[in-house]
């Protein structure tokens, strides 16, 4: 919608003909964003190889872990220009990769050819036309630039960055720390302890992103805080919903089993523990969140586990 908004012509890949199809003849996604009427410009197909012809920019926005398998039979379909542009917010499994490690590698691209898009977007409000920033980065900033005017309505505003991996790492972690900030919400704790996970999550994030080359102002930014910000205080954040039910005593099948669409964090924040250890960077949050998805225990008694912690200087 907000590509059509700016005036480009979009494709947009579904893999079940029948969703295309209603989408294409009303107008409206009935099963993820009913009442949204979308463009006329926006044509929806199940091809991939339709969706794909002639696009300047392929933008990807697949679950995470699904990434590798399905970007290995549309690699072949892209165009020997085309860029791609990752709306994930996920680190692979196994591999601790980003996903723009993922897709030149699948792909064979150069890092010129790929982009992400981060920021503060929950996809209800955007559907609703309300204001809101993202950020648009590249490591070769005149692709940014092509991108943030294909994307930059009246109600959107990307900014530029050449900040891959710190963009990245914001939005794949945010989704950890939303978990954790909805657990706290689901056992009624209060907004002390809930401004500490977001403030604690974030520097977590940044140590991590240091470590791994990124700026440190850029988890200051849209992509770090003002994503983390969004995650962490929306009801409409599949994250702090699932964290939120499972705080109030749901199992983890429970917690799926409500959740009708992808909840990043659930299985990133295994990845994101990984990547992190191969690093040598301390995440207890992170760490927590892993204990209680994966490992089952009990919601206070991993918050009792943090609030033990050896007391040190803030900035470490």
């Amino acid at each position: 919608m907000i590509l059509a908004d700016a005036g480009c012509e979009v494709s947009l890949w579904g893999r079940r003909k029948e969703l295309a199809d209603a989408i294409n003849q009303t107008r409206v996604n009935p099963d993820y964003l009913p009442g949204v009427r979308l463009p006329e410009s926006v044509r929806a197909t199940a091809d991939p190889a339709e969706a794909m012809a002639g696009a300047d920019f392929a933008v990807l926005v697949v679950p995470s872990q699904t990434l590798r398998e399905n970007l290995a039979a549309w690699a072949p379909l892209l165009g020997p220009q085309t860029v791609l542009v990752s709306l994930m917010k996920g680190i692979e499994l196994g591999t601790a990769k980003r996903m723009t490690e993922v897709l030149q590698e699948v792909a064979g691209v150069g890092p010129e050819r790929v982009a992400v898009v981060s920021g503060p977007n929950l996809a209800r409000e955007i559907a609703n036309r309300q204001p809101a920033a993202t950020v648009v980065a590249c490591t070769d900033e005149s692709v940014a630039k092509r991108l943030q005017t294909a994307c930059h309505t009246p109600y959107f505003r990307p900014y530029t960055n050449t900040d891959v991996v710190g963009c990245e790492l914001g939005g794949a972690v945010k989704n950890v720390i939303g978990l954790a900030v909805g657990m706290a919400d689901g056992m009624g704790l209060g907004d002390n302890t809930k401004a500490t996970l977001i403030t604690r999550g974030l520097a977590e994030t940044t140590r991590l992103g240091v470590a791994l080359g990124a700026d440190p102002l850029t988890f200051a930014g849209l992509a770090g805080m003002g994503d983390l910000v969004a995650t962490c205080s929306s009801p409409l954040s599949r994250n702090h919903t699932f964290g939120t039910n499972l705080g109030r005593g749901m199992t983890l099948e429970q917690a799926v089993a409500a959740t009708s669409q992808t909840a990043e964090g659930v299985k990133s924040c295994e990845s994101v523990l990984d990547l992190a250890r191969r690093s040598g960077v301390d995440m207890p949050i992170v760490e927590a969140v892993v204990d209680v998805v994966h490992n089952g225990r009990p919601t206070r008694e991993v918050l009792k586990g943090l609030m033990a912690r050896s007391a040190k200087p803030e900035r470490r």
